[in-house]
């Protein structure tokens, strides 16, 4: 197969050379210099507002929370910081996160820790080809006694949800999957049942198995807040993986570390809520976004013949949403054009559509994704 086009003979979204942009991930990524004569950047402190949004008792709360999370997490978790951060900042924002990655790379765990650090329900779906949509929703049972209908509420009625390999449920199944996750509610007997609050899903899925397995259509691909892509663990902490192991220590801690409660979550939710956004920031997401449709104040060259459909306004609310998740999480009532930069792999990564060309030619979501931020200037 033939290389897309480009005028220079390179690949048409290729991201820029490491020494012109800020590191990737996120962990936090550096202003990336001013382009072509542009003004020079802001400082982070000029994207406060004129007084406080989060009083000082409530973020004093709310990096209490934060932070018996990261403990719960870390004593069922070997390293995987990346993830953390990812499920924390959904868990802030209230959506949900897809998580990829071969097998045995800790996506179930991870998910049962961050659902054993709050105290609400928890369910796990194994899904597989023939899972029903009422196996998931809940059906109704006619009682022979009584002669009438009682609803029973499926395993998604709970707090955090657990998909497991979503990819190789059914069709039918996601869409029922896709109104519980989009309108927080199920639909049983024409009745409306609303999901308790907070609902958060997650779900796993292996991209090396293709057997019995269903893709995840685009529609509800959106749907998910984030795409989380794990990697494999560096040896010290596959060393730590089996010293936790020899000590019986893997699948839990010991000693219970602690939880947060429901209404500390909902808190934690409102405070994002709070978090101001300047508008500057507002400006450059849309101008990221823009961009990865093939428009926006510095197009990137041949961006087209790479990416057929970009970003949705619901990548600019997901950008939005996530920075200043971000932003809470590291101790701020603002968000700065950093917070957005942060996490922008795991919010678009499965916002952008790629054409063929670009599959063949081995083109990745991340490499499009940082050439689109090496165009946009910073405010």
């Amino acid at each position: 197969m033939s290389q897309p086009p480009n005028p220079q003979g390179a690949r048409p979204a290729a991201p820029a050379p490491p020494s012109s942009r800020g590191p990737a991930g996120p962990s936090g990524s550096a202003p990336a210099p001013s382009r072509g004569g542009s003004t020079p950047q802001r400082g982070a402190g000029s994207f406060a507002p004129s007084s406080a949004a989060i009083a000082p008792a409530d973020m004093e709360r709310s990096t209490a929370i934060v932070r018996t999370i990261t403990q719960v997490f870390q004593s069922r978790v070997v390293g995987q910081e990346n993830l953390r951060l990812s499920l924390l900042t959904a868990l802030a924002a209230g959506g949900h996160v897809l998580l990829e990655s071969v097998p045995g790379l800790a996506k179930t765990t991870a998910a049962s820790a961050l659902a054993s650090a709050i105290t609400g329900s928890f369910s796990r779906i194994q899904c597989t080809p023939d899972l029903m949509p009422n196996d998931i929703i809940g059906t109704q049972i006619f009682n022979y006694g009584s002669g009438t209908f009682t609803t029973q509420l499926g395993p998604v009625h709970a707090n955090v949800v657990l998909l497991d390999e979503i990819n190789r449920s059914s069709a039918k199944t996601q869409s029922a999957m896709l109104e519980a996750m989009q309108e927080r509610q199920t639909s049983i007997g024409g009745e409306i049942h609303k999901l308790p609050e907070p609902f958060m899903v997650l779900a796993t899925q292996n991209p090396i198995e293709e057997e019995g397995t269903y893709v995840l259509p685009e529609a509800q691909m959106d749907r998910f807040l984030m795409k989380e892509v794990l990697t494999y663990p560096r040896p010290a902490e596959e060393h730590e993986i089996l010293d936790r192991s020899t000590s019986g220590s893997l699948s839990g801690p010991k000693q219970s570390v602690g939880a947060v409660s429901l209404e500390d979550i909902r808190f934690l939710q409102e405070m994002v809520d709070t978090v101001y956004v300047d508008p500057a920031v507002k400006r450059y997401i849309i101008d990221v976004v823009f961009t990865t449709r093939g428009s926006g104040p510095r197009p990137v060259p041949n961006l087209t013949q790479s990416v057929r459909v970009g970003a949705s306004p619901r990548g600019s609310l997901a950008l939005m949403r996530v920075g200043q998740a971000h932003a809470l999480l590291h101790g701020r009532d603002y968000v700065t054009p950093d917070d957005v930069r942060a996490m922008r792999h795991g919010v678009l990564r499965h916002r952008l559509v790629l054409t063929f060309d670009a599959l063949t030619s081995g083109i990745k979501p991340e490499q499009i994704i940082d050439a689109v931020f090496h165009a946009v200037p910073m405010p």
